[in-house]
């Protein structure tokens, strides 16, 4: 008359372990409990870039960077080299490249397997070194250009001679003064 059921708990227990609540409620949550399991989980995905043997070294430059973005993000990247032609015959165009991207991808990925010529393509498959999230790699940003900006200034100081060090703080503190005369008025 309550609601509630009879549910076995352990059944394998000597004597078995039983427990009175309400079971759809019960399931209920834990339906919730695995949805949340599945909310938090990052699925990786293999993003491809194209190029061919005769791609610009802007272009190229272009897909670099694209596929930075990918491996910040914590994707897999393969890049595919498709020829045509009497381009097959030259696979160490293709190698060169290839090494070229690696090179200017090696501080924030690592090659997967080698590179592997299929057909009429060649592929290789760079994986990110570490995942960085977002919000820690902007207040990285923030800090280092705090950082630049102190060294700047303790360079410019160390270059000064004492007098000229005066100077400039009498008009630093002449500027602080007047924009706080300003702020007041």
């Amino acid at each position: 008359s309550v609601g509630l059921d009879l549910v076995e708990v352990a059944p394998t227990e000597n004597p078995p372990v039983c427990k009175i609540m309400d079971y759809g409620k019960w399931k209920y949550q834990q339906q919730k409990k695995l949805h949340q399991t599945k909310k938090k989980q990052h699925i990786h995905e293999l993003k491809e870039l194209r190029i061919r043997p005769k791609t610009d070294q802007h272009d190229l430059q272009i897909k670099i960077n694209k596929a930075r973005a990918f491996l910040e993000d914590g994707h897999k990247v393969q890049f595919t080299m498709i020829f045509r032609g009497r381009e097959r015959q030259h696979p160490d165009i293709a190698k060169e490249i290839f090494n070229g991207i690696t090179e200017q991808l090696a501080d924030i990925s690592q090659p997967e397997k080698e590179s592997r010529f299929e057909g009429r393509r060649m592929f290789i498959v760079l994986s990110p070194n570490t995942k960085k999230s977002g919000s820690s790699k902007k207040k990285s940003n923030h800090q280092e250009s705090q950082q630049d900006k102190e060294k700047q200034t303790q360079d410019s100081t160390k270059s000064m001679t004492q007098p000229e060090q005066q100077k400039s703080e009498i008009a630093d503190e002449s500027t602080n003064q007047k924009s706080n005369n300003e702020a007041e008025n």
